[in-house]
């Protein structure tokens, strides 16, 4: 049955003030040293609003966000969805050319930024002199020349008044851009209406997790990231639930101990740091997930390999799916009690998905074709690029870039980005696959598989591999990885030169940058 999506809807209504009426005392927040209740968020939400207001932002307005994970970040997002102004997140550890082209690509005229960012921020913000600028956190360094209006986050917020009633949105008003993560290149800001956080909310929060007030979420994936965003912040604020933030960079024993003092019941990752916990714990990290009863990844697709240790350790199965920035949030995944290894799962209430060949007609079962998808919470374009919106929209359809296939029981199955799919010898290859052979080799920690051309323009298969901890590069290792995968997958599949490397590309979420592995793979 389609969801019934109120024609006027707030964000920050609908998923603050909605619980803090209800709860206003339940728990909403949990860190290291702290804890917000639902009326506390509620309280400081109103507070940014008004000194958003204050400041001169009007709906329509963009407001750059640069905070880590904190009920800051919380109350700024919501602080100017409820004024009707659109909140654009963006990666607190960026670099001063990543700031300066979110800067300019969203026209924001007022910025709020973590004191921990302004080295890398305060370029951007002396030559683009933004119309105002909040500073949350311990600046060292002298801000006067950062905007028309500089102010501290506490002395800002502490001036305005915990009362705000918000402006009447409909529910597909714009309320937020959210950059994608750069793993096929250059970011593009995707925009998002008020009615998307409903709507996944309602079919995968609710409709797969089966989120309740009780429910601790904690989530590896930061609050700029799409993923990280539902996961994080709006999931559990929809059920009453709680949810533990973590401002800095995850570290395996830094999760740990958060997983052990809050003893959360829901834990989102990505399958990078899946891997690096499982090799922590076979180090002797002391992971304790008994309170967990429901283990997510997303980001990339979880490789068997890491599926089946987890499971083996800690007695968890991992509900592998996708989403996409576009989409907001998941549109395929694995069902609880239903995960199986190395799928996507199936879809996601409230979606439809079709695989479709280059004609754009729909393949077979078992074949592997690009997928489409539709449902009520794809974004309503990219911002000033009408073209790209027109390749990536197709009337409901939104045409993802992935390359999938579908087995005879309904199961989706990743093969990659359509820009990482090789075709060796006539036949797809799928890097997925590969690097996920390569992962059950006792010496490989990271793998990543891209296209090379040879000397006569044929494409074979190259590997990238970061080794374990403590293995050496010996002369001979990469023939006996050949020879070991030879074994194990048809020779087509098998990369015809290794190189090992100490860290692979990745975007600020974890993803593989291909793209730049490709780039630096000519002969």
């Amino acid at each position: 049955m389609p969801l019934d999506v109120p024609a006027h809807l707030n964000i920050a209504e609908e998923f603050v003030t909605r619980l803090a009426r209800a709860h206003p005392d339940r728990p909403a927040i949990l860190g290291d040293s702290f804890s917000y209740s639902y009326r506390d968020v509620e309280n400081a939400v109103n507070r940014a609003g008004n000194a958003l207001r204050a400041l001169g932002c009007r709906p329509g307005d963009r407001v750059l966000i640069i905070l880590p994970d904190s009920i800051e970040f919380v109350a700024a997002f919501f602080g100017a969805a409820k004024l009707g102004a659109i909140a654009v997140p963006v990666n607190s550890t960026a670099r001063t050319l990543d700031y300066e082209y979110y800067a300019s690509d969203c026209g924001a005229g007022i910025a709020i930024v973590h004191a921990s960012a302004l080295a890398e921020f305060s370029p951007v913000a002396r030559r683009r002199k933004f119309a105002a600028c909040v500073i949350a956190g311990e600046p060292t360094e002298d801000l006067t020349s950062l905007a028309a209006e500089v102010s501290r986050w506490n002395d800002w917020i502490a001036a305005a008044s915990p009362e705000l009633a918000p402006h009447s949105t409909a529910a597909n008003d714009s309320a937020f851009f959210l950059y994608t993560s750069g793993s096929g290149g250059i970011p593009k800001a995707a925009v998002h209406r008020h009615q998307d956080m409903f709507v996944t909310s309602r079919s995968f929060a609710w409709g797969v997790l089966g989120l309740r007030p009780e429910d601790k979420t904690f989530s590896v994936s930061k609050l700029f990231f799409a993923y990280g965003l539902g996961n994080g912040m709006y999931f559990p604020f929809s059920a009453g639930a709680s949810t533990v933030l973590m401002g800095e960079r995850p570290r395996p024993e830094r999760v740990a101990e958060l997983v052990a003092r809050h003893r959360p019941t829901v834990f989102f990752c990505v399958p990078t740091f899946y891997g690096a916990l499982l090799r922590e714990a076979e180090r002797g990290l002391a992971l304790d997930f008994s309170s967990v009863r429901l283990a997510v990844s997303a980001g990339e697709a979880l490789p068997p390999e890491i599926f089946e240790r987890f499971r083996e350790r800690f007695g968890i199965e991992i509900l592998d799916g996708i989403g996409s920035t576009e989409m907001l949030h998941m549109f395929l995944s694995c069902r609880p009690g239903a995960a199986r290894a190395g799928t996507c799962g199936v879809e996601v209430p409230n979606y439809e998905t079709k695989i479709v060949d280059e004609k754009e007609e729909p393949v077979r079962d078992g074949e592997i074709g690009n997928l489409w998808v539709k449902g009520g919470s794809a974004f309503a374009a990219y911002w000033n690029k009408a073209e790209l919106t027109a390749r990536t929209r197709r009337g409901e359809w939104v045409v993802t870039g992935d390359k999938f296939f579908r087995d005879a029981d309904g199961y989706y199955h990743y093969c990659g980005r359509g820009d990482d799919m090789m075709k060796v010898a006539g036949m797809w290859v799928s890097p997925g696959e590969v690097e996920n052979a390569l992962l059950g080799h006792v010496a490989v920690a990271e793998a990543a598989v891209v296209g090379q051309a040879d000397a006569v323009g044929l494409v074979r298969p190259m590997a990238y591999i970061v080794l374990q901890e403590g293995v050496k590069e010996e002369p001979m290792l990469g023939q006996e990885i050949r020879e070991w995968l030879r074994s194990r997958l048809a020779a087509h599949k098998c990369p015809q030169e290794i190189r090992f490397v100490s860290e692979l590309p990745k975007t600020a979420t974890g993803k593989i940058q291909r793209f730049r592995l490709r780039g630096s793979s000519t002969p």
